[in-house]
């Protein structure tokens, strides 16, 4: 099972957030004075975000850092129940595979 990435987690709602606006990367990237490259790095998950920049991100979006991390949070909590439940299925199947099966016999 792949482990869930804060920075994915991050920069997915900073995507949603700038889409929802309608919003280019170039007008946010404008705004927060960030390199249009670096913000879209940062939005797919492949830059880890310093506190500030994500502050000027933010700040660009109208959008509080606070909400950007709770949503990113809820995400991941999100994210982590499911990789829970498919591990439990796994075992589970595993397990049951692993069990002689019981015949009746008439």
């Amino acid at each position: 099972m792949a482990a869930v990435v804060l920075r994915a987690v991050i920069g997915d709602v900073l995507r949603r957030a700038r889409t929802s606006q309608g919003r280019t990367l170039r007008e946010v990237s404008d705004s927060a004075r960030v390199s249009l490259g670096y913000l879209s790095e940062v939005e797919r998950g492949r830059k880890e975000a310093s506190s500030e920049l994500l502050s000027a991100i933010c700040a660009a979006l109208d959008v509080p850092l606070s909400r950007v991390l709770c949503d990113a949070g809820t995400e991941m909590a999100c994210q982590e129940a499911v990789e829970r439940s498919a591990g439990a299925v796994v075992a589970a199947a595993q397990g049951a595979a692993g069990r002689p099966v019981a015949m009746a016999v008439a």
